[in-house]
């Protein structure tokens, strides 16, 4: 081991449980009161016993995190549309999780978290986004002049998303007013420049990684999310209480995530139309598209678990056939490549 080299101290390990939630560690010593997690390349993690002040031995092709639980504050914004209505949330990682899976905030760190550290600003935002996303999918509800009792049901509700999503404790959300500290013109350029069609010349890509592995960055993670985080999924839907006569039910569900996860496990790569055969950019593009596409599908299925635990598994099954369609709606796009440039609209049930 070179003493000089990675088993020097950890840059920023004092910010852990302040600015930072999870730094990676490998071969580094640990800092105290954090919990060190080691990732395997499938994703699975083990717990090894280290004294604090001592380097984390990584075996071949493992990631060693080192996470501190928290209490964490964060600002979001729930409406894109209303920046000025926020909530102020406080949390705190969850410790060994009794539910079938794995621990969520471990899978996270596998699935979903940047190479080398996971800010509380980077969190926030993902959990911002599961929050808008479970309100547009009706999941959640926050009606303008919210009753008391619509905000117990709120809360209630966001406690459930975000244990289930990210293995957070919520302990406190609060209603604020972040009118005094949004920058309104700085949202409307942002808007605006979401807007304008921009043109990037041939010659100059967008990004090296790109040009450097010959795909889009972002295809090869969504699919990684995929494969783990699916299992995941299906470990906890099987362990849902089921009312009298929804076993078959039941079953259809848990059938479709297997088979969505073989769709997963055996997917062509970006780049070839068949082997041998290189597909067209334009093809490329569309599959990419696909992939996130089914991630979306993805992160909508987590937020029907979150309601079913609370609603019951027949109140949320019809939703739950609907997102799961969805979802292999997109692999198959992503496996074909044919016309999957074209833009698929989510099929949604009528409400009554």
């Amino acid at each position: 081991m070179n003493w000089f080299g990675r088993s020097a101290a950890l840059p920023d390990a004092g910010l852990l449980g302040q600015a930072l939630m999870a730094l990676r560690c490998d071969d580094r010593p640990v800092p105290p009161a954090t919990t060190v997690t080691v990732l395997g390349a499938d994703g699975r993690a083990r717990r090894p016993l280290v004294r604090p002040g001592a380097p984390v031995t990584c075996g071949a092709g493992e990631s060693a995190w080192c996470w501190h639980a928290g209490p964490y504050a964060m600002d979001l914004v729930p409406f894109a549309a209303a920046p000025e209505v926020g909530l102020r949330l406080q949390g705190m990682v969850a410790g060994a999780d009794a539910v079938p899976g794995g621990e969520r905030f471990e899978l996270l760190l596998a699935a979903e978290a940047p190479p080398e550290r996971l800010t509380v600003a980077a969190f926030a935002l993902l959990v911002q986004g599961a929050l808008r996303g479970a309100l547009a999918q009706g999941l959640l509800e926050l009606p303008p002049g919210t009753s008391l009792e619509e905000w117990h049901a709120f809360r209630a509700g966001v406690n459930e998303l975000l244990y289930t999503r990210f293995g957070l404790i919520v302990t406190d959300c609060l209603p604020v007013d972040l009118g005094d500290i949004v920058d309104y013109a700085a949202v409307l350029r942002a808007r605006a420049a979401r807007l304008e069609p921009v043109e990037v010349p041939a010659a100059a890509p967008a990004s090296p990684v790109a040009v450097a592995a010959g795909t889009p960055p972002d295809d090869a993670q969504a699919l990684r999310r995929l494969f783990l985080e699916l299992p995941a999924l299906a470990a906890q839907l099987r362990v849902l209480p089921l009312p009298a006569g929804a076993f078959g039910a039941h079953r259809a569900l848990l059938q479709q995530l297997a088979l969505a996860a073989l769709q997963v496990n055996t997917m062509p790569a970006l780049g070839l139309a068949a082997p041998g055969q290189p597909l067209p950019a334009a093809g490329q593009r569309g599959r990419a598209g696909a992939s996130a596409a089914a991630v979306a599908a993805l992160d909508d299925a987590w937020s029907v678990l979150a309601r079913m635990k609370q609603d019951g598994f027949a109140a949320l099954h019809d939703e739950a056939e609907r997102v799961l369609a969805n979802l292999a709606q997109h692999l198959a796009r992503r496996r074909s490549g044919e016309h999957a440039a074209e833009p698929v609209a989510q099929r949604r049930e009528p409400t009554l």
